[in-house]
């Protein structure tokens, strides 16, 4: 998926010439902490609260002052993954979306890459998730794979979690079934260590907690 099927124009962008106290009510009508710059439809940064709070005058323009975040931005070509790794890297609320010659486009929320994470991963979808902790060594997919299908089921996503200082992989399947006993019996049969699993859809919450995981391990 491409950062433009993701684009969003719920939020207006701020002018150079509005002031930081304007700036202040947005954030706070919306419950964000980052607001882009636009002049005459060209990208100048990202203001966050943090750069008003240190303004001296909060009357003054945002346009007057030089901004923390003026690199944070994605182009509408890249792919989600890039978004996600921006946000994780500069703890962003929103993310501007820029054409190469840097016109504004819009922006993507933290609420707008979830929504599509839940697409990805198959979280809409109902099935099981099981949660298997594998030596590096011992990772091979496509058997992974065959297990799950030789008991009439499918995966339809898997996300892979490694650890500082270790050689464990968490692997983490949903599957498309919800009653996956017989494919936890067969996992175990081939002694695979199961960590987890669960037999319900996985909540907006507990999606939440795995995004903020995902971001935190590509925040390299």
């Amino acid at each position: 998926m491409i950062i433009k099927e993701l684009l969003s124009e719920t939020i207006v962008p701020l002018n150079t010439t509005d002031t930081a106290a304007f700036a202040l009510g947005i954030m706070d009508e919306f419950k964000i902490s980052h607001l882009p710059i636009v002049q005459n439809l060209i990208f100048q940064g990202l203001i966050s609260d943090t750069d008003i709070y240190n303004f001296n005058n909060i009357d003054e323009p945002v346009g007057n002052h030089i901004l923390s975040l003026s690199h944070a931005y994605v182009y509408e070509h890249q792919h989600i993954y890039d978004a996600i790794k921006i946000f994780s890297t500069l703890y962003l609320s929103l993310l501007p979306v820029v054409t190469e010659s840097n016109q504004y486009l819009g922006i993507i929320t933290q609420a707008d890459l979830i929504r599509h994470l839940a697409g990805i991963f198959g979280i809409n979808n109902p099935g099981g998730v099981i949660i298997l902790e594998i030596n590096e060594k011992d990772y091979v997919l496509t058997e992974i794979a065959k297990i799950v299908e030789s008991n009439d089921a499918k995966v339809l996503s898997l996300s892979i979690t490694s650890f500082p200082d270790s050689t464990k992989l968490e692997v983490t399947l949903k599957l498309n079934r919800m009653d996956i006993e017989s494919i936890l019996q067969t996992f175990k049969r081939y002694n695979y260590s199961v960590k987890a699993s669960f037999f319900e859809n996985v909540n907006y919450e507990s999606l939440k907690e795995r995004f903020d995981s995902l971001m935190s391990y590509l925040n390299v």
